[in-house]
């Protein structure tokens, strides 16, 4: 069963939304260690943290912080790639292989959208899981139960339009249905305290939201 938190204590963030959720929060402040995408820097260091690495094509870093971490930069000119995945990649080469990233959605909506589609590709390589304000997304290669409870809300992503899906203690079952648009499993709610989702092959991406008042 996967938890609604995993506790993968090695964190990246990136220069989305700065978390102010306090399990976001958390992770942030006790995880070890904390990988940030350079365009984050400015946020982590206004609430009085410091990363442990900085990685990207060091564009959106000044001068002045560039000498004050140059210890810790790691430069990647890639432009193949955005600083997410290059942070990816840089806690794979260091075998950290189980990551939590935060700040990877709000502000521009394709950034968003390209930083959660990119999930389940890291999944193929690493463990990962990326928190909200709001809750957390888990990507999933294959038939997985998950932690839950009465009334959590559940959205169900699928990546891939070959994917048949049946579930078990939802609101709203799936019966070997395959996802052709992203709205489709949106909106679910799970009926117990765990919910199943059984795949076939594909990609998908499920959010739960947190407990109330609970990590």
């Amino acid at each position: 069963m996967i938890p609604l938190i995993q506790n993968f204590q090695t964190v990246i963030l990136a220069d989305g939304s700065f978390p102010k959720h306090p399990v976001p929060l958390s992770f942030l402040r006790s995880g070890r260690p904390v990988v940030c995408c350079d365009g984050a820097i400015k946020n982590l260091l206004a609430v009085g943290l410091e990363p442990d690495y900085i990685i990207g094509d060091l564009d959106s870093i000044s001068s002045e912080l560039k000498k004050r971490f140059a210890s810790i930069l790691h430069h990647n000119p890639d432009q193949e790639t955005n600083d997410l995945t290059k942070a990816v990649h840089f806690c794979l080469k260091n075998q950290w292989t189980k990551i939590t990233i935060l700040g990877a959605t709000g502000k521009r909506e394709d950034h968003t959208l390209g930083n959660l589609s990119l999930l389940t590709e890291y999944e193929e390589i690493v463990q990962v899981q990326a928190l909200t304000d709001y809750g957390v997304f888990t990507p999933q290669l294959k038939s997985v139960v998950y932690e839950s409870y009465r009334g959590q809300q559940v959205s169900i992503f699928s990546l891939t339009n070959n994917t048949f899906l049946s579930s078990e203690n939802l609101r709203y079952p799936l019966e070997h249905r395959a996802l052709t648009s992203w709205w489709q499993g949106t909106l679910n709610e799970s009926l117990s305290d765990q919910f199943n989702i059984r795949m076939d092959q594909g990609k998908l991406l499920i959010f739960r939201e947190y407990f109330s008042g609970k990590i």
